[in-house]
This record gives structure tokens, C-alpha cells and sequence, in this order.
């Protein structure tokens, strides 16, 4: 970017030249990847999404979970969730497929400030913990897990009927 050598830009990073170079090729990707990344905006299809998330996760059908998910996802828990078993973060389809797999069976869908997501509720309705997803070019690309009473109070939150 400002044409200095790596041979130079090497021992500023205490590496080898071949090192700064690699670093300044995943710096570019990573660096093109989050431009390239525009959330689907169309309710109707992000419900298609997630409804097709949760059917798969129920039924622990992992194929169809890495079907939907994108390879680099990115599962976040708020700090409550974490509390209550939640990983604090799980990268990866595979690890996310897995964390999933066959665990969704109380989740139902709902509309997390205006998107498509989905809730697991206590009897009688009350929203527990709260799965926002961002989806990208027909996959799902985050899922944050908000299970804090006063984040999920703070929602404009709709469960909807399956």
C-alpha cells in the first residue's frame, strides 16, 4: 500500500520477510471479506433462513446446518448466556453446526427488531434468551445469544407462530 518492501517492513514486525508477507495477505483478505458482507435486508427471506436453521438443528441433521451457515460464522454470547452454559464465542460453521446440532427443539421463531430470529421462552412466554442472526448472501454470517434480562427487555422482540 505506501511501496515499501517487505524486506524492510520485517524487522518492524519481528518476522521474515515471507512472514510479512503472509500477515499482509490475510490482512487483505480479511480486509475484503468484511466489505463484501451486506446483510440481507428481506424479511421474508431471512425467515426461510432461520426457519431453515432451526428445522435442521432439531432434527440434528449437520449437513443441512453447514448448508445455511456461512464457513466463517461467528457465534457471540452476552455474558448471562455464558453463565447459563453458552461458549462466550464459537467460530466456524462446524463448531457452530455443532453446538446446535439437535439443541433447538424449544427454540420458536421470532422478529428481533424487525429481523428474523428466534427465542427460547420459559412457560408462559417469557423470552429467556434470544438468537438475533445476520445473514449475508443466503447464509447465516453471525448469531448473537442475548440472554441479559435487561438486553432482552430493551428489544423490540415478536415470537411468531410456527
Amino acid at each position: 500500500m505506501f511501496a515499501v518492501p517487505f524486506d524492510e517492513i520485517a524487522p518492524i514486525v519481528e518476522r521474515s520477510p515471507a512472514a510479512a508477507r503472509q500477515l499482509a495477505s490475510r490482512a487483505r483478505r480479511r480486509v475484503q471479506a468484511a466489505g463484501a458482507t451486506v446483510p440481507d435486508a428481506d424479511p421474508a427471506r431471512q425467515r426461510q433462513i432461520v426457519d431453515a436453521f432451526l428445522a435442521a438443528s432439531r432434527g440434528g441433521d449437520f449437513a443441512a446446518l453447514l448448508a445455511v451457515l456461512d464457513p466463517d460464522v461467528v457465534l457471540r454470547a452476552d455474558s448471562t448466556a455464558v453463565r447459563i452454559g453458552a461458549a462466550s464465542e464459537v467460530r466456524g460453521a462446524a463448531d457452530v453446526a455443532d453446538t446446535f446440532a439437535g439443541r433447538a427443539r424449544a427454540a420458536q421463531p421470532a422478529l428481533i427488531n424487525g429481523s428474523a430470529g428466534a427465542v427460547w421462552a420459559a412457560l408462559g412466554g417469557q423470552p429467556r434468551v434470544a438468537f438475533s442472526f445476520t445473514i449475508a448472501a443466503g447464509k447465516i454470517v453471525a448469531i448473537e445469544m442475548i440472554a441479559d434480562p435487561d438486553r432482552l427487555g430493551e428489544l423490540d422482540l415478536t415470537i411468531l407462530n410456527t
